[in-house]
């Protein structure tokens, strides 16, 4: 009778063992303040071919949107799967752990489901929020910001020694962190293939954020002379101030005017820098892509690619995101199962609390009960099916639903309630140039779309 006991004892401790060295591993890829203006959605003046062969083998959500378009908010938000609210991931420096301290966050939830998490770069906004829901300390690459003398010596000239806002300089891709980030990434694809339980990877690139600084050969990719501004590079017909800020990420930098708009030399390099630094993070998610294909990883590892939130260059005069504006809230999405699901895309709405869910089912893992995201996983099946009815996400005093025809926006205070609101046509105006809220004929639609974002936004935590 012994040994029959012992049988099934072996069967009770090791049968979780080895159902989790069954499951996919995840490459989780977040890139920070990237717009979807990238081959794979459309777009051509961008050099993105990484990204663009990684669309071509997974799924692209075309209609993808962040919660809150700042950084540590929309990382947040994400995840934990749970909703912004008036009191509840507001600003770029937003702690899950201190916002919504009891709810377990997707890292945490994969590694008590036998995952070895790893997180490098930035995943959260902090390395130390939530730190120990990763089986490793999480890495974040030391480096200098700038190589050249004259921008060293500008990051004495600014209050917070941010430096110019771009530069160009004739390095390896390996000068700068998000180089040295990609080669410890394929360090660890190289050691985390060895061990016997799958892993959950994240590495969080840090351009194109500002400062727009990538070796000079991205640059070398585009013609400066070529480059325009935006065609909605002034203020929105009807736009409430409330909708307009003053861009103040970027005043910080040196050689931006305190206030007013920047000159359009200006303007044109700063464009001219985030394509190039979209490119150089291009270039290095491709070597992540290779190294997985190397080792063979690539038939069982399940990779996302999300970016935190938009990002405007010049739109609606604005840089930088914060806004409750199309080019704020929309960022890409990509997803690849390994043998499923190849170059497709969907133009269902998405958001980005979606995403913790989706991977639970892709993963053969529970859901947590907290979740406020939906599986999108029916929609990698059938990218045509509708999917959600609206993504609804906010910044600040705004609060903002997206349809599949329209984006609504109230600006709201305690003392005041609603003091102004937004309606954009996005079939008709999809660069959200003309402020339509207040045509007669459509104070249905709008009666409609304030009580939708009204019953679905996010309760507040202190009720």
């Amino acid at each position: 009778m012994a040994r029959p006991f012992l049988a099934w004892l072996l069967v009770v401790v090791f049968a979780p063992t080895l159902y989790a060295a069954d499951r996919p591993n995840v490459l989780f890829i977040a890139v920070d303040d990237l717009r979807p203006e990238l081959g794979c959605y459309g777009k051509s003046h961008m050099v993105t071919p990484n990204i663009d062969r990684l669309a071509g083998q997974g799924t692209l959500f075309e209609r993808a949107y962040c919660m809150v378009p700042t950084c540590g908010a929309s990382r947040a938000a994400l995840l934990t799967s749970i909703r912004p609210a008036r009191d509840r991931f507001i600003t770029h420096l937003a702690s899950a752990e201190e916002e919504v301290p009891n709810i377990t966050t997707l890292n945490t939830w994969f590694k008590d489901a036998g995952y070895h998490t790893v997180s490098n770069g930035k995943i959260f906004h902090h390395p130390q929020d939530n730190e120990h829901g990763w089986s490793e300390k999480p890495w974040r690459p030391k480096g200098p910001t700038f190589k050249l003398k004259e921008s060293i010596a500008a990051t004495k000239t600014t209050t917070k020694g941010y430096g110019p806002p771009v530069e160009a300089a004739d390095v390896p891709d390996d000068f700068y962190r998000d180089g040295k980030l990609a080669r410890k990434s394929i360090e660890d694809l190289q050691r985390l293939k060895e061990q016997d339980k799958p892993f959950f990877l994240a590495v969080g690139f840090f351009k194109p954020h500002l400062p727009f600084v990538a070796p000079q050969k991205y640059w070398d990719l585009y013609d400066a002379e070529k480059i325009d501004l935006p065609e909605t590079y002034h203020r929105p017909k009807n736009a409430p101030d409330a909708a307009i800020h003053s861009s103040g990420e970027l005043r910080a930098y040196a050689g931006i005017p305190k206030k007013g708009p920047v000159s359009d030399e200006t303007a044109k390099s700063m464009i001219h820098g985030y394509y190039a630094c979209v490119s150089y993070t291009d270039a290095n998610i491709g070597r992540l892509l290779d190294e997985l294909d190397r080792l063979e990883l690539s038939d069982n590892t399940i990779v996302v690619l999300w970016g935190d939130h938009g990002w405007n260059l010049g739109e609606h005069t604005l840089w930088c995101k914060h806004s409750c504006f199309e080019t704020s809230m929309h960022a890409p999405l990509i997803v690849k199962v390994p043998g499923k699901y190849a170059g497709q895309k969907t133009a269902a709405l998405t958001e980005f609390i979606d995403i913790y869910p989706s991977l639970c089912e892709l993963c053969g893992l529970d859901t947590p009960q907290h979740c406020q995201g939906t599986s999108f996983v029916p929609l990698l099946k059938d990218p045509t099916a509708a999917g959600k009815p609206f993504a609804i996400g906010r910044f600040l005093a705004g609060d903002t639903i997206r349809t599949v025809g329209y984006r609504y926006t109230e600006y709201s205070t305690q003392q005041n309630g609603v003091h102004a609101t937004m309606l954009y046509d996005e079939k008709s105006d999809p660069a959200e140039d003309n402020n339509i809220v207040k045509q007669a004929k459509l104070s249905s639609q709008v009666d409609q779309l304030s009580e939708q974002l009204q019953k679905n936004m996010g309760k507040p935590t202190k009720p």
